[in-house]
């Protein structure tokens, strides 16, 4: 069996009575919906039309929220219908993030996720989902697609769909009769916030998810997609919040502090670059470990239901990178204690600590590190709603931003050691290289072109819409070309060049990975 759904556009009327059906039968509460009309006029008094366009959970064939989700909440039925656990749900909002459709809330009752079930209580007792038997007009059609005999597959036989977004590789199962290409479009729109009726548009002051006014994207899209001389604009549509917001942004610069720190030591001191310095190790393992239990904790923070966390260790879904990520995390946090531990012994002569040992704890505590500096690329590339996340660089980004972070840090640090003049020199060399690398790897991110007009939004946002200051001037100049001046200073001065070169460069970090994780989010996917 596959369920899929067809709307009828010729009949639709814009009632509303799936909404509400789809409200009663299923108790989803008041500001969040399963099931809703979108509206997208278009026109020139008194020459105007309006569209109508149910919108809801696709059901997609490969769905990406079942992917994505580190517990297996999400999850997809043999017979095609994705379908949620909130019991088990935790709240990262993962799945949201993954869903090209914008068809997954928080349920503000159990702040787990939820969306369209496609009424699957009502199927397995052989019954049709309520928005379908409401319809008054027979515009919603449900059935099994692989039974050639069935009222939907004799539909998708006889007549010409669409869907929204095929080309994310989602293979969605709503179909669209007559759909309007201003409406299955999110970006060929441009609505105002006083054009909507009967609700207000979510302000960016309230953390909310809204649609740009102005972006590339947006602009391109309805160059293609509008009719000369006629207006398009929403009247009404159903916006979520953004699911992620500066927890996520501080746990990638934490994160990157933490293996930051252990890359460049074992960089260092595995390929003999400078001396061994036990106290060194001591002190700065110790803050590497600090900065991933603060990592940790940031992520715990950002869950709607944290006292689920441990749900990703007994139940974790492989398939994700976020349950995969906590494993790996895990992984470094032990062996960095481990190794925090040993040196200690030997630092006081309770255990000897051959270079043999210390070797095999570097290049390990390396591949740990780099693998918790990169995964979230990883992560983010299974975030198919947001495809600026999709980019091929964000590996090596995240890669040198961790050994710029690290170094960062180390500079901080530097005054309250008597560092080697070998270590400090390899230390300031590695953070400028990695300054002047990050700077290419912005310019190859922002400065070419994007696969897809969402992402150019995503990127013009980030360049010349919202957050430009954060990009330009707290990224940029307060992140790059400052704390390079200040490393080119510190070859001739002494004193707190070297420690404010470290500080402005961690600020400038937060600064773009705020800018790069809102960003995307503000792009529309309804």
């Amino acid at each position: 069996m596959n369920y899929g759904f067809v709307i009828d556009n010729r009949k639709c009327i814009g009632c509303h009575a799936c909404t509400t059906a789809c409200k009663s039968e299923n108790d989803v509460p008041l500001s969040v919906n399963r099931t809703w009309v979108k509206y997208v006029e278009e026109g020139q008094y008194p020459d105007v039309k309006r569209n109508f366009q149910v919108t809801r959970c696709n059901h997609c064939a490969n769905p990406p929220c079942v992917k994505i989700c580190p517990v297996t909440a999400m999850y997809q039925r043999d017979d095609g219908i994705v379908e949620f656990d909130q019991e088990v749900c935790i709240g990262c909002k993962a799945c949201m993030q993954a869903c090209p459709y914008d068809a997954i809330y928080i349920d503000p009752d159990t702040q787990a996720a939820a969306k369209c079930h496609y009424c699957a209580h009502r199927i397995d007792v052989g019954m049709e989902p309520a928005c379908v038997v409401v319809c008054p007009e027979h515009a919603i059609i449900s059935g099994d697609m692989d039974d050639p005999e069935s009222e939907i597959s004799r539909i998708l036989a006889d007549n010409d769909v669409t869907s929204r977004k095929p080309e994310q590789g989602t293979a969605p199962k709503l179909y669209y009769i007559n759909g309007n290409e201003n409406a299955l479009d999110p970006l060929s729109t441009e609505p105002l916030p006083d054009t909507f009726i009967w609700s207000d548009v979510i302000q960016p002051d309230a953390g909310k998810q809204t649609t740009p006014t102005t972006s590339n994207g947006a602009v391109e899209a309805k160059a293609s997609t509008r009719i000369a001389g006629q207006m398009v604009q929403v009247a009404y549509n159903a916006q979520h919040e953004a699911p992620w917001h500066w927890p996520v942004a501080a746990y990638m610069v934490t994160k990157a502090i933490s293996a930051g720190i252990v890359m460049l030591l074992a960089l260092i001191w595995g390929t003999g670059i400078g001396p061994f310095d036990p106290l060194t190790a001591i002190a700065m393992g110790i803050v590497a470990h600090v900065f991933i239990e603060i990592t940790s904790l940031f992520l715990v923070f950002d869950l709607e239901k944290p006292e689920l966390f441990l749900t990703i260790l007994t139940r974790p879904n492989w398939d994700s990178w976020l349950a995969k990520g906590a494993y790996i995390l895990i992984g470094y946090s032990v062996l960095l204690a481990v190794w925090i531990g040993v040196e200690i012994a030997g630092y006081n002569e309770v255990l000897v600590v051959g270079s043999l040992i210390r070797n095999i704890f570097l290049w390990s505590l390396f591949a740990l590190a780099a693998a918790t500096a990169v995964y979230t690329a990883l992560l983010f590339g299974q975030a198919e709603g947001r495809d600026l996340w999709q980019s091929r660089y964000m590996a090596l980004h995240l890669y040198v931003q961790a050994l710029m972070a690290g170094a960062a840090t180390m500079l901080i640090a530097s005054p309250f050691f008597g560092w080697s003049n070998e270590f400090t020199v390899a230390v300031s060399a590695s953070f400028a290289l990695a300054l002047i690398f990050d700077l290419g790897v912005c310019w190859l991110e922002f400065g070419s072109n994007h696969e897809s007009k969402i992402a150019a939004a995503a990127a013009h946002e980030i360049t010349s819409g919202r957050y430009r200051n954060l990009f330009w001037i707290g990224s940029l100049l307060i992140g790059h070309l400052l704390p390079l001046a200040l490393i080119v200073a510190g070859l001739f001065l002494t004193g707190l060049a070297y420690p404010v070169a470290g500080l402005l460069a961690l600020a400038g970090l937060y600064c773009y990975e705020h800018a790069f994780v809102m960003a995307p989010q503000r792009i529309p996917n309804s």
